[in-house]
């Protein structure tokens, strides 16, 4: 039990090693920090899996580990926290960080530099924020992660990701000032930070302060939603994600959920039933303004031309629901939507690495590739028809044509992102959508009859109506890039860059086939959320390990 305790600093301490090795290696060392870069990022999703495995065991602090950095006690000294929640963000965190990096080493690793440096920073600012038990330690990581993705987002150079990139940085720097202005309002009223103590406090706060609260609160929240993209707040996301080079745009896919999980965390912690005055503060905001966000990306992704730029969308689209469940307080529709969340992430994230390769043979790489030794084989565009075979205008075959397998792995991707991303049946899009659909139908559960809200009818036809428009942009932008009879060469692979995406992919698949597990868990960490005492009671009850000096102390003064 101590081992594990104390394997929840693991997921911050190792990037921050490893980047500091890398740094210290040089630029003139590329391919050994590439090989350093994948193994910590692959021990630390080993970890983050251990992590997982065991917040299931039964029992506190079985299910929620507590570890005191400082060895003081909350709510005074740094805690880190791991349970349901912050375990399955750093599962996946870790997947799609390794899958990320296996892409970016086939050439993107080499068109700047400290990328790998950038990278494990990015991780750590990422795990921190997970597992962090206070405000201030959030905005610390908040900070960690969103400094390395101000040099990814530049990391290949280029006019289009400069001018993002600036706006990218203004944005999250006025962010990050009402995410500090906000923090110190909600000290000044409770007098603490930690998330645990918050929930304890905020219940007991005068009336004459809760409008004090409620502003720090909300000042908070509009940090939180900028970086999650509720609209309006989210007009910088879309350039800057289409812009950002294939493996960091995948990255940033589960940045955008870091706001979303923040805000899932802090508001079920902090202003659940137990709250007092302050119970569901904001509620209607996150619903609402979630609804907004579905509607205005639904119809951009309608004029979207760029599959870079439909991606961005979706993240939009994936945002405002998981916002709109958040704020609907159903503990069945907070577990749908973590479910929902774990899909589109990884289809969202291979869809960005598949979107390059599918846009190579439309124009010149930026990079040339250099070893060719690499490449996966040159596609055969025709074969000679045999006799009998009708030929057209050209004397190509009409019938019979051999498909370059290149293309065919990169349509049966796009199929499949299309179909994760839409919620069509038969991959765990669907099973996400629908089971989204079944909470919002049965409010209080299978089998017990409720009334339907105007709000919840409302958010079931957008999710309805964001998927038809998903499929006609999807399916027009098929037509474009594969049906299209062009004549361009097949793009160039290799090894490196499809097995990201093969296994982004085949783990959406996997989903499809072991969806219950995941739903059960999904619904066990939403049953947790809605009984926010055990998290307090985990964190608060957590007494320091007392020193030797301590002990002997103590053995005197003992008869």
């Amino acid at each position: 039990m101590m081992a594990m305790t104390h394997l929840i600093a693991a997921p911050i301490l190792l990037p921050l090693l490893t980047a500091a090795i890398m740094l210290m290696l040089g630029e003139r060392h590329r391919p050994l920090k590439a090989k350093i870069n994948l193994f910590s990022s692959l021990l630390g999703l080993f970890i983050s899996v251990m992590l997982l495995q065991w917040t299931q065991t039964t029992g506190v602090p079985g299910s929620i580990g507590v570890y005191l950095p400082g060895n003081w006690q909350a709510p005074f000294g740094i805690v880190l926290v791991v349970d349901r929640l912050s375990a399955l963000m750093l599962v996946l965190t870790g997947v799609i960080g390794v899958s990320a990096l296996l892409f970016a080493m086939a050439r993107w690793d080499g068109a700047g530099s400290s990328f790998h440096a950038l990278f494990q920073i990015q991780l750590m600012g990422l795990y921190g924020a997970f597992l962090t038990a206070d405000l201030f330690n959030l905005f610390v990581f908040f900070e960690v992660l969103l400094a390395a993705s101000y040099g990814l987002l530049l990391h290949g150079s280029g006019r289009a990701r400069v001018s993002s990139g600036l706006h990218y940085i203004s944005i999250n720097l006025l962010a990050s000032s009402l995410f500090l202005i906000g923090a110190a309002l909600i000290y000044g009223v409770t007098g603490t930070l930690n998330m645990a103590d918050l929930a304890v406090k905020i219940p007991l706060v005068p009336e004459a302060d809760q409008g004090l609260l409620h502003a720090g609160a909300g000042i908070l929240a509009v940090a939180f939603l900028a970086k999650a993209g509720m609209w309006p707040l989210n007009f910088w996301l879309v350039p800057a994600y289409s812009s950002a080079s294939a493996p960091v745009a995948a990255m940033f896919a589960i940045m955008t959920k870091v706001g979303v999980y923040t805000l899932l965390r802090l508001w079920t912690l902090l202003f659940s039933a137990q709250a007092g005055a302050s119970a569901f503060f904001g509620g209607d905001w996150l619903i609402y303004g979630g609804m907004v966000t579905m509607a205005c990306a639904a119809l951009a992704i309608l004029a979207a031309q760029r599959l870079e730029r439909m991606a961005s969308l979706s993240i939009l689209v994936s945002a405002g629901i998981l916002l709109s469940a958040v704020g609907f307080a159903q503990p069945n529709l907070i577990g749908a939507a973590l479910f929902y969340l774990v899909s589109s992430t990884l289809a969202l994230s291979a869809l960005f690495l598949l979107a390059e390769l599918i846009e190579r043979s439309r124009s010149a790489n930026e990079i040339p590739l250099e070893d060719e030794s690499e490449l996966l084989p040159r596609p055969q565009e025709s074969l000679q028809p045999p006799k009998g075979i009708n030929l057209d205008d050209e004397q190509k075959a009409v019938v019979g044509q051999v498909i370059p397998w290149t293309m065919a792995f990169l349509g049966l991707s796009f199929i499949a992102c299309a179909l994760l991303i839409i919620g069509m049946p038969p991959l765990s899009g669907f099973i996400g959508k629908l089971n989204l659909i079944s909470a919002l139908l049965n409010p209080l559960g299978l089998g017990t009859a409720a009334p339907i809200s105007n709000a919840a009818w409302a958010l079931l036809a957008l999710l309805i109506l964001s998927g038809l428009a998903a499929l006609m942009a999807f399916s027009r932008l098929g037509i474009q890039r594969f049906w299209t009879p062009e004549e361009r060469p097949s793009p160039l692979l290799r090894k490196l860059e499809c097995a990201p995406i093969f296994l982004l992919l085949g783990l959406s698949i996997v989903l499809t086939f072991k969806a219950e597990p995941l739903m059960l868990y999904t619904q066990a960490t939403a049953d947790a959320l809605n009984n926010p005492q055990q998290y307090v009671n985990a964190v608060l009850g957590t007494r320091a390990v007392p020193s030797p000096e301590s002990k002997a102390a103590l053995l005197e003064v003992q008869p």
